[in-house]
């Protein structure tokens, strides 16, 4: 320790400008894709890839293909319709599961 009682690691550098310095603005504000979850963006990306040959899924199938149980596709959906993705997705039927209408909005 140095004559001040204070171990050199801990210690204020003297090296170190202490003047303010003027940094610009960043915008860390999230994509709209950054904001869904995981399963959300891997759903999302399936209905892209299919949507243009496509308009009917159901949750089952959609959930055999990405390795997910139909609740979770259920569940996840409804993120997916509320964003600007480029897809206009609404619930179409409930028998033996929810069908979807998934149509591109895309030009």
């Amino acid at each position: 320790m140095g004559t001040t009682g204070v171990p050199p690691f801990m210690r204020r550098p003297t090296h170190v400008a202490t003047h303010a310095s003027t940094v610009d603005a960043i915008d860390v504000t999230p994509s709209p894709t950054e904001q869904l979850s995981l399963k959300q963006r891997r759903i999302l990306e399936y209905l892209q890839t299919n949507a243009h040959d496509q308009t009917y899924f159901k949750s089952r199938l959609i959930a055999r293909e990405l390795g997910l149980s139909a609740k979770e596709v259920g569940s996840n959906m409804q993120a997916i319709a509320d964003g600007e993705f480029g897809l206009e997705i609404e619930p179409w039927g409930y028998s033996s599961g929810t069908t979807w209408m998934v149509t591109s909005t895309a030009e």
